[in-house]
């Protein structure tokens, strides 16, 4: 499948502006600038900072509240290795929560039960397009005096009880990866309404130049002062993760049609929703009141058993489907953490760490079920004939 559909003239006319201003990088052009306001904006908070993924993002926000050398972190199991991978690179410990067997996002309770002094941060996903229940957990947050970073990798523009997700974590954090509901090809972006944790992640993903700001990833602007010998351009540790300006062009036009990109899932979506109403072992993810789902994927959970999973879609991909995804491997069973090569990276830490299975058991007997349908469609034209697949599959193996 081609994604040509998701480009138009606006995205050649950003790229060809940074083409024609010389090819900046991000410390000195302002497409960079132009993108994270453009987004901010879109997200309802105040500060957004553009880095080169969203796993990026994501080390970059658990730096900015603190998360270092043997803090906790909880996160779910059942998401990409990223959300495990930022917390070992920080040399913190991941903690990992069971899951709602109904919306597949991490389950409060369990949060809650699995808190200890240890506990630095919570990082909820907010899976496939539907948010996370972030009020008991932001409750947990101020009860306990941690912070909640919301990983809306798959979530633009979704809400929360009838209000944007942004605006209630301390920090969101979106991955704008091609497959995403906007794309700069690879990329992310992180957003607050804190400014101190604003220039934090900031100066993480750009080398730690003192002179960052909240809003603003320039650090040329004053050659007088940048071209002075005396002049110490580091305070803090950061790593070079800024976004290129070309790809920030492609954002920042991206950003400009998110509602557009949106609604297209979400019309396909329906089409989903309206084929497997009456068939009883395939079951939607659960959208509670006052949630909106923006539809990275469009998730359900395969619960016949005469049939396996792989036959299912075998047919499926006969009749002419775009084939099924499974869900991810659960964090703590992929062979790195399996297999104790994680413990390399930290020893003194990790030495007698492990992560048995049964620690999150409603993830577990979740994940096999879990069936992913293609939803990045140009609209309902091109996704007819992929709905239609799964009428005749659902029909072919009876409801």
């Amino acid at each position: 499948m081609k994604n040509t559909w998701r480009f138009t003239d606006k995205e050649l006319e950003k790229v060809k502006e940074v083409l024609g201003s010389g090819f900046s990088s991000a410390s000195s052009g302002s497409m960079n600038k132009q993108f994270e306001e453009a987004f901010a904006q879109k997200v309802g908070v105040d500060y957004a900072i553009a880095l080169n993924s969203g796993t990026a993002t994501l080390q970059a926000a658990l730096d900015a509240v603190g998360v270092g050398y043997g803090d906790e972190v909880i996160t779910t199991p059942l998401t990409v290795i990223s959300n495990a991978y930022v917390i070992l690179q920080q040399n913190a410990v991941p903690v990992f929560a069971d899951i709602d067997p109904n919306t597949f996002n991490i389950d409060p309770e369990d949060v809650a039960r699995k808190i200890t002094p240890k506990t630095k941060a919570i990082m909820p996903v907010s899976l496939y397009g539907l948010p996370c229940d972030l009020e008991p957990l932001m409750l947990l947050a101020k009860k306990h005096g941690i912070y909640v970073i919301n990983d809306a990798a798959q979530a633009h523009l979704a809400m929360y009880k009838n209000k944007p997700i942004a605006t209630h974590a301390h920090i969101s954090s979106y991955s704008t990866e091609s497959t995403k509901h906007i794309t700069t090809g690879d990329g992310g972006i992180v957003v607050t309404d804190n400014e101190n944790f604003a220039v934090k992640m900031r100066k993480f993903g750009a080398l730690g130049y003192a002179a960052l700001t909240s809003g603003d990833g320039r650090v040329r602007l004053n050659k007088e002062l940048f071209q002075n010998p005396d002049y110490k351009r580091h305070d803090s540790f950061g790593y070079n993760y800024r976004l290129p300006e070309v790809a920030a062009a492609l954002g920042l036009a991206q950003t400009q049609r998110i509602e557009h990109f949106i609604q297209l899932r979400c019309d396909v979506a329906k089409m989903y929703d309206e084929v497997i109403q009456d068939c009883d072992y395939l079951v939607s993810q659960h959208n509670p009141s006052g949630y909106k789902n923006t539809y990275w994927s469009y998730a359900v959970k395969y619960e016949r058993t005469d049939v396996s999973w792989q036959d299912f879609r075998r047919k499926y991909v006969e009749l002419g489907g775009d084939g099924i995804y499974a869900a991810w491997a659960l964090s703590y069973e992929e062979t790195l953490f399996s297999s104790g090569e994680f413990k390399k990276r930290c020893p003194p830490i990790y030495s007698d760490l492990s992560f048995p299975r049964g620690i999150c058991p409603v993830a577990e007997q979740i994940q096999p079920k879990i069936m992913q349908f293609v939803n990045n469609y140009s609209g309902v034209d091109e996704a007819s004939s992929k709905v239609e697949a799964l009428r005749k599959t659902i029909h072919y193996f009876g409801k």
